[in-house]
């Protein structure tokens, strides 16, 4: 009986030493940044420029402007939380051909950009991708549509709460780190000890824009019924596209429905300028 005792009281040391390694190495279960930039724009034949931008506690991040003729409006896009700008090239062409301009930029720690990434200093990107779109490339709040994959529909919707865009897409996002944590490692106290919240659910449920909604059955690292429960306590008029694929791999399989369903939905809602 005593054995059995001390080796529950081994189990429960072990435990809990787990779940204090897990607390302490939350950043790096987060963010998955990579330094190195595979290619740039160009790879697919388009002009872009470099820019810089300043954020509101020094650090600076690095993006493309990618501006096309007579644009329809202006696509700010929020990347996932792993790799960097130059995994998501495929990106820029659809947007050009569907006729607008985009702005794709790395957080705080990704490719070129400084820093480290975090939650809060995440929402202080988002804030100065904005203010670089409105302030230098005097784009009309009206004509901007917030893009976000995977982590970057959560930076999306918080910022579509604090500021006016024309519209907000989220493709592949989930509803809220807790809860998303809770179902990959149900064996943990994860809604005690998570410090992230990218609580995108909440945030949606203040948007006031046009919301589209795009996920995959097959997603098989953000449930379907993420996006199936983000799409419920969306504003109208919205609409949700079902993918096929993988979570990285959906967006590839569906491109002409894709670009089809996302392309009229934003000529529909995006206010004309």
């Amino acid at each position: 009986m005593r054995m059995l005792f001390n080796l529950l009281i081994m189990l429960l040391f072990i435990y809990l030493a787990f779940v204090l390694l897990v607390y302490f190495n939350q950043t790096r279960l987060v963010y998955f940044p990579e330094k190195r930039l595979s290619n740039t724009p160009k790879v697919v034949g388009l002009d872009y420029t470099s820019v810089q931008i300043a954020t509101g506690d020094g650090e600076t991040l690095h993006g493309w402007w990618i501006p096309v003729n007579n644009a329809k409006g202006t696509v700010l896009f929020f990347h996932g939380n792993a790799g960097n700008i130059s995994h998501r090239i495929n990106y820029l062409t659809m947007f050009k051909r569907l006729g607008y301009n985009t702005l794709l930029f790395d957080y705080r720690g990704y490719g070129q950009s400084s820093g480290t990434p975090s939650e809060s200093g995440t929402y202080l990107d988002a804030q100065a991708a904005w203010r670089y779109l409105t302030e230098n490339e005097k784009i009309a709040p009206a004509q901007i549509v917030l893009f976000g994959e995977s982590l970057g529909g959560a930076l999306a919707a918080w910022l579509a709460v604090r500021e006016q865009p024309g519209l907000l897409v989220l493709a592949s996002t989930f509803t809220s780190i807790p809860e998303l944590a809770s179902e990959i490692y149900p064996f943990l106290p994860v809604r005690w000890i998570s410090r992230f919240e990218y609580n995108t659910l909440e945030m949606l449920r203040s948007v006031i824009c046009p919301v589209f909604i795009a996920h995959s059955p097959q997603d098989e690292i953000v449930p379907f019924r993420h996006g199936q429960r983000l799409f419920q306590v969306a504003p109208e008029p919205k609409q949700f596209l079902s993918l096929e694929g993988t979570h990285n791999t959906g967006f590839i399989f569906m491109q002409p429905v894709w670009k089809k369903a996302l392309g009229a939905f934003m000529d529909d809602h995006l206010v004309v300028h």
